[in-house]
């Protein structure tokens, strides 16, 4: 069902993939709801994945663009305003990657070169997206910024690695950036802290089906599917949470909040 909630509205989605990425059942759910945008993502990522067909069912244009480079941004923001003729109104960053997790490197056996890229390419990317759209003048009034997190960025998971790291620093710029965006132009700007969720990245971190399935039993609501997000990132988007800003903002089914569903583990 479609509530017009982003009818007028343009936007950037980086990071859609496949059918299983977030990012991709965003972009399903923001055409749905009325919404014009841009998909974009690495040239590489766009020739294993299936962006295009995203790109046709959703009516919107897809530009390459590394989100690491800022002449790329600077490319992608330009032809997007090109396109569209205006300034945008939403920014979703969905964008994550561990080259010590691929590479099967634990917490304490980092490479640092690794680090720094996957810092680089998970984290450090929002913000030089937001910036680029800073210099830009690039968002509209009341626009919307999201990224997605995970509450391994504030507790200890082991196997999470270094993208816990990366998580943490993705949160600390959604509140000191969106501060100087809502001073400027009042946009929001937030972090959605998902459930576990079968993406291309979650698939390889060591104990991901064990995770996925410990936090199914303690959440008393159960996982937030990608689909899920995508319906909560669309509110987000929208004209109805425009007070919303410089949050952290849990949609796990509530495992951030319980100490531990004991009766389901002793039943398990």
């Amino acid at each position: 069902m479609s509530y017009n909630l982003l009818k007028g509205k343009k936007g950037i989605i980086f990071g859609a993939l496949n059918e299983d990425s977030i990012a991709w059942k965003v972009a399903e759910k923001a055409f749905e709801e009325k919404a014009s945008f841009v998909l974009t993502n690495t040239p590489a990522s766009i020739r294993i994945g299936n962006i295009h067909e995203l790109s046709r069912k959703t009516k919107s244009i897809v530009i390459p663009a590394d989100a690491t480079s800022i002449k790329d941004l600077d490319f992608l923001f330009e032809k997007t305003l090109d396109f569209f003729g205006s300034r945008i109104d939403f920014l979703l960053h969905s964008i994550a990657m561990s080259i010590n997790i691929r590479k099967g490197l634990t917490y304490t056996s980092l490479n640092y070169e690794f680090l720094r890229k996957g810092w680089d390419i998970s984290a450090v990317s929002y913000h030089k997206i937001m910036q680029t759209a800073w210099n830009k003048n690039a968002m509209n009034k009341w626009g919307s910024i999201v990224a997605l997190t995970y509450i391994a960025s504030q507790r200890s998971f082991p196997y999470y690695g270094d993208m816990s790291d990366y998580k943490s620093y993705l949160e600390s710029v959604t509140r000191n950036f969106g501060y100087f965006w809502g001073k400027k132009e009042k946009v929001r700007v937030n972090t959605v802290s998902q459930s576990p969720s079968i993406t291309k990245s979650a698939k390889g971190i060591k104990g991901f089906d064990q995770l996925f399935l410990f936090s199914e039993k303690v959440s008393p609501l159960g996982n937030a599917s990608a689909q899920d997000c995508a319906n909560y990132i669309i509110t987000l988007f929208s004209d109805l949470t425009r007070k919303v800003t410089m949050q952290n903002l849990y949609h796990d089914g509530g495992f951030s909040n319980t100490g531990i569903g004991i009766s389901e583990i002793i039943e398990s």
